[in-house]
């Protein structure tokens, strides 16, 4: 068995640790993107939800600290072969991100508070191209939305009042990357009719 690698200072605690293992269990098996993004979602649920600081707990407390000026990502740990990354993303009232799609197929748990996320399609036409908003989604805690390219695309905000914290899993080295972002969408956009 591989030992998990943290990433930078993070230290893990117990539940993290074990979450990772059933991860790399079923990213190791090489299925295709979306079920692999199913089959994590279907690991991560019941390790939501779990508050505090002891020993059962998900996130230490510096793993649950934002940012005043942008939502911000803590990277928990990077495969070594880079299969995958788990990240907490912490999210003050009003942050929020770009319109964007990803590198790879993704997981996210909501933990803490809600997030709501715009959904979109690409349009072409012409020349040109413009996004179509297909769909609204409040995520409570305890909500896991599992995707995978093409038909990525999305803008996710804090949905509540206070602190919002979602456990991100991704099927790409974010600690090399730097994110998990492929491409930001200035394009307008609008309501799906």
């Amino acid at each position: 068995m591989r030992p998990p690698a943290t990433v930078g200072s993070e230290r893990l605690t117990e539940r993290m640790t074990a979450l990772i293992s059933e991860i790399r269990a079923v990213v190791d098996r090489g299925l295709p993107p979306e079920l692999t993004a199913y089959l994590v979602g279907e690991r991560l649920a019941p390790h939501l939800l779990v508050e505090g600081d002891g020993p059962d707990a998900l996130l230490t407390p510096a793993q649950r600290e934002g940012d005043p000026r942008r939502y911000r990502q803590h990277v928990l740990h990077a495969e070594e072969d880079g299969g995958f990354s788990v990240v907490s993303l912490v999210w003050l009232p009003g942050q929020r991100t770009p319109i964007h799609d990803h590198v790879s197929w993704c997981v996210a748990g909501v933990h803490q508070g809600q997030e709501s996320e715009t959904r979109y399609r690409l349009v072409s036409e012409g020349r040109g191209s413009r996004l179509v908003e297909t769909e609204h989604v409040a995520g409570p805690a305890g909500t896991v939305a599992a995707f995978a390219p093409p038909g990525d695309i999305h803008l996710v905000r804090n949905g509540c009042g206070g602190t919002a914290i979602s456990i991100h899993v991704y099927g790409a080295d974010v600690s090399r990357l730097g994110t998990s972002i492929r491409r930001v969408y200035r394009l307008p956009a609008e309501q799906e009719r």
